[in-house]
Formats: structure tokens, sequence, C-alpha cells
């Protein structure tokens, strides 16, 4: 691998109402995935938590820069020099009774360094699901964008999360990356229909890499989510995919493949509004 690539690790998990078993398992995860080489990892939407209730989110909301989960992702990230992308965790809102679901981004050192609040809350409903997250989430306002330096080399990557898949201005309103992370818990209904097509719609109409990282499995909850964790490359290529369960996918980006994508169609040029 050269200065122009790094390797880059989505970690799927089934998540259960108990933080610190979550914690553990992601841990594990982690630690596997850096041992494999990869200097970035991404954790799954709700990696901490999938309550029994909706509401459970609220009892487990912490203040940004304080609480055993924050303190747990930056030793994890710390332990394994690793960069974090740490799924999402529920912080304190402004509204009382709602708690945001936010993205944090660890450096190997342990040092937060980025952050994202979810923007698009997921509502759905049929006569056996219903879904409505914006009773216990307040929305987020600002596009997520995540600058590193590695090795010399700088990587840019859109910071979104699940539902947000579904409004490419958003997107469009990111600007041009290398990457985008997509943290998720999509339900296995959606999921099965939409999932794949949305990821690499985004991955070629933005000409970059996708890594979404997953929720993959039956959760005590009753709810199922429908997994598949992938990596897609800038031509809508699916390099890598874990179906379901837990453990982790790992690829690698490459700034070479970027440039021949962008060069050889260059769509991105092309654009009139």
């Amino acid at each position: 691998m050269n200065s122009s690539e790094i390797q880059i690790a989505a970690i799927q998990m089934v998540s259960t109402p108990v933080p610190e078993e979550n914690l553990e398992t992601a841990s594990r995860l982690i630690k596997a995935a850096a041992e494999a080489g990869a200097q970035i990892a991404v954790l799954p939407e709700y990696f901490c938590l999938m309550g029994l209730k909706d509401t459970d989110k609220l009892q487990t909301s912490e203040e940004l820069g304080k609480g055993p989960i924050q303190e747990a992702l930056r030793s994890i990230a710390k332990a394994n020099s690793i960069y974090l992308v740490a799924g999402t965790i529920p912080l304190q809102a402004s509204i009382d009774n709602k708690v945001l679901n936010t993205t944090l981004v660890f450096n190997p050192a342990g040092e937060q360094i980025g952050r994202y609040d979810k923007i698009h809350l997921f509502g759905f409903e049929t006569e056996t699901e219903r879904y409505a997250e914006a009773e216990t989430i307040e929305s987020g306002n600002q596009p997520g964008i995540l600058d590193l330096n590695i090795n010399g080399i700088n990587w840019r990557f859109g910071l979104s999360i699940c539902y947000d898949l579904r409004f490419p201005e958003l997107y469009r309103s990111i600007g041009p990356v290398d990457c985008h992370i997509i943290p998720a818990a999509f339900t296995y209904t959606t999921g099965k229909d939409h999932w794949e097509i949305l990821l690499r719609a985004r991955a070629i109409e933005n000409q970059c890499y996708v890594l979404a990282s997953a929720q993959g499995g039956q959760h005590q909850n009753s709810r199922r989510t429908w997994g598949n964790s992938m990596l897609i490359d800038p031509w809508g290529t699916v390099l890598t995919y874990l179906p379901e369960g837990e453990g982790f996918i790992s690829g690698i980006l490459s700034k070479n493949k970027l440039n021949e994508v962008r060069s050889k169609l260059p769509a991105l040029k092309h654009r009139k509004l």
C-alpha cells in the first residue's frame, strides 16, 4: 500500500439494549480491524444502544465531551492507534425529551476531531412497523465534513447517517470528497429494496468511495436491520460487503482510482446547476 492509499473498515453489529455489551463488542471488532491493517474504523448507527423502546436513548444521552460512552470511544481509538468514526451516540439536545443523533470522530490520540448531527429523521409506517425518529431526536442543521492528513496526504470525507442517504442534495452540498462515510441502521423492509442501489447511486454521482457501516440482524427489541455493510468504489462497484451478523469489512481507498474515474468521465466538472 503506497502513500496515496489508505485502509478503511466498517464494523457491523447487532446491538442490544445494554450499552456496556455493545461497547465491548465494538472494542473487540475495532481491535480486529486495526490488527488487519485498518487506519480508519467506522461504527454503525445506534451502535451503543438499540433500546427496548425509543425513549431509552434519553436515559443514555451524554453531554458533549463527557460520559462513559465517549470515554470508552477515546480509549478504543487510542488503544488501537486508529481514527474512529463512532457511528452515532445520543447527545443532549436543546429540546427537552429529545437527543441529537450524533457521529463523533476521534483521532489515534483519542481526541475528538469531528462531529455531525443527523439532519434527516426517519419516519415509516405500515400495519406492522412504525418508526418516528422526530419524536425523540432533534434534527441537526450542518452538513458533516472530515479532513484528515494521513502520511502527508490530505483526505476529505463526507459524514452522513442512514436516512440522509435518500437526500442527494445533501451530498451535493458537501461537495467533492474522497469517500462518504455512512453509519446506518436500515430496516430490513426498506434495506432489501433500496439500500444497495442508493449507496451505489451516491458513489456514482459523486465519483467517490462510499463506506456504509450497518446494523445487521434481529435485535432484542424485535427490530430487524438489513446489514450489508459495504465499500463501493467511485465507479459504483461493490468491493466488499458483509450480509448480516457482527463482524467487519475492510478495503483500500486509492487516490489513483479517484483520479482515473474523474478524468475519464469528468461529470463533476460538467455540472450546470
